[in-house]
């Protein structure tokens, strides 16, 4: 069972690398130290690298699911600190 609740929901399909990670971070980026959000994702260089990368950033992934359909969802607490 989840213990969190998801904040922003952010489908980035129609995206391609860098624009997921930027995307993403910038949607990270509005919300408050600690908020969750979810991005989806397809599946190769996206999946691969957005979480390395939000990491990278300070950002701490709680969740990645495959949802069957050749996309993930990504789950990821922003960092607490002003970044």
């Amino acid at each position: 069972m989840e213990d969190f609740a998801i904040e922003c929901h952010l489908d980035l399909t129609d995206e391609v690398c860098p624009m997921t990670f930027l995307k993403a971070l910038a949607a990270l980026d509005e919300l408050r130290g600690g908020a969750v959000a979810s991005f989806r994702l397809n599946a190769g260089e996206s999946v691969a690298n957005v979480p390395r990368t939000l990491k990278e950033e300070g950002h701490k992934t709680l969740k990645i699911s495959d949802n069957g359909d050749g996309t993930f969802t990504l789950v990821v607490k922003r960092s607490l600190e002003d970044l």
